[in-house]
């Protein structure tokens, strides 16, 4: 890694949980790994501040565990003696699996050690019936590990995204009362482990979405930024010093009942200016079955006469709320990402940042309003990350 390269990558810092590995300098020597790709036993004891013969017992047992791979030897430069044998993250030693449940789509994902996406299965339906996602999540796994055979017995849990209060707002997406309320009493944690045997980890689908551009995208970049995922309803994530914001109920940086001005002298939650659904409605208004935009996620091309609308209307109150963000909090960038094509993606980005500038920055610093990297698959990619760094790495 060239030294421009290394100075935007922070390095970790340890972290309290002691789940999965029990021994927390393994745990710290993996997330250095993880950060920064190959590296010599004596830089990792030099960067962390334990021991050469502590990093090398270590390295040895993790490998041991095929947690690790050797990659090839480097001897210095002017340097004598043995040369160096770096280290890196084993992609086979771990899989994890990432369920994203949503208002309009269910996602599986497997990912692996690096968290790099092997497979991936998605089903549409106008809204979550509990048999219907269960159904999918039993005959899902059973194709992803036909396809990939190796992952089955390495596979660490699931990660489950999912709106915090699924069965709410369902007059915006046009959904039953009978049919959603039925996950309120629902224990989603235990039913999916009885149904798959694994560990199951449950988190909100927009911090989800956040985890996975904090470890897989641009989180490198920035120790302070929030994250706007805008899908069925916008949501949002905040990072701070390097680490994810959850607050005590994990609810933290919600960011869909963020008060904006409704254009009517009043005001009314972003969710309700700045979401998906309201580009389902408009195509609806204009004869377009709205399922359309799911049936092809990656070229909205044929709806650029409701897309374009619908772009410059939401990027408005994202400037809006990323204001509200910016007032409350320093952050260096606010992030925008979504459930829709790359060029959508970022021709909302750059028109959030134009708006944006035209407020009144007055006494506030202006954070980087920019494109996330990850893209409309964040939400079930994070999942699949929570039991990986639950288990492996510090926080």
């Amino acid at each position: 890694m060239d030294d421009e390269t290394d100075s935007l990558v922070r390095d970790p810092v340890a972290g309290a949980n002691q789940s999965g590995l029990r021994d927390q300098n393994a745990r710290l020597v993996l997330s250095y790994l993880r950060r920064h790709g190959q590296m010599a036993g004596a830089e990792i004891a030099r960067r962390s501040g334990l021991s050469a013969q502590t990093v090398s017992n270590i390295l040895r047992a993790l490998e041991g565990q095929e947690l690790l791979r050797r990659g090839e030897a480097v001897r210095g430069r002017g340097k004598v003696g043995k040369p160096s044998v770096p280290m890196e993250l084993n992609p086979g030693g771990v899989y994890s699996i990432g369920l994203n449940i949503g208002r309009r789509s269910a996602e599986l994902v497997l990912v692996d050690f690096h968290g790099t996406p092997l497979a991936s299965l998605t089903l549409t339906y106008p809204y979550p019936e509990i048999k219907t996602v269960f159904d999918f999540i039993e005959s899902g796994l059973k194709r992803i590990y036909e396809d990939i055979p190796p992952a089955r017995p390495r596979t660490t849990g699931m990660g489950v995204a999912r709106p915090r209060e699924i069965w709410n707002w369902l007059e915006q997406v046009n959904a039953p009362e009978a049919a959603m309320r039925q996950w309120k009493n629902l224990s989603l944690e235990d039913e999916i482990a009885a149904v798959t045997g694994l560990d199951v980890f449950i988190e909100n689908d927009a911090t989800s979405a956040c985890i996975a551009e904090h470890l897989l995208g641009r989180g490198s970049e920035f120790t302070d930024f929030a994250h706007i995922f805008v899908g069925a309803f916008v949501g949002g994530g905040l990072v701070l010093d390097g680490k994810i914001i959850w607050g005590p109920t994990r609810n933290a940086a919600a960011l869909g009942p963020l008060p904006v001005p409704d254009g009517a002298g009043g005001v009314t939650p972003l969710l309700n200016v700045a979401s998906l659904y309201l580009l389902e409605e408009a195509l609806a208004r204009d004869g377009v079955d709205p399922a359309a935009l799911r049936q092809s996620p990656t070229d909205w091309r044929a709806f650029e006469a409701q897309v374009a609308p619908w772009i410059d209307k939401t990027a408005r109150n994202l400037a809006i709320a990323s204001l509200s963000i910016a007032s409350v909090v320093e952050v260096e960038a606010i992030l925008i990402d979504g459930a829709m094509p790359d060029d959508v993606r970022q021709r909302l980005a750059a028109a959030t940042d134009r708006h944006f500038g035209e407020l009144d920055l007055t006494g506030l610093d202006r954070p980087r309003i920019e494109t996330a990297s990850v893209g409309r698959r964040a939400r079930s990619i994070g999942a699949a990350l929570l039991p990986i760094h639950s288990r492996f790495f510090v926080a």
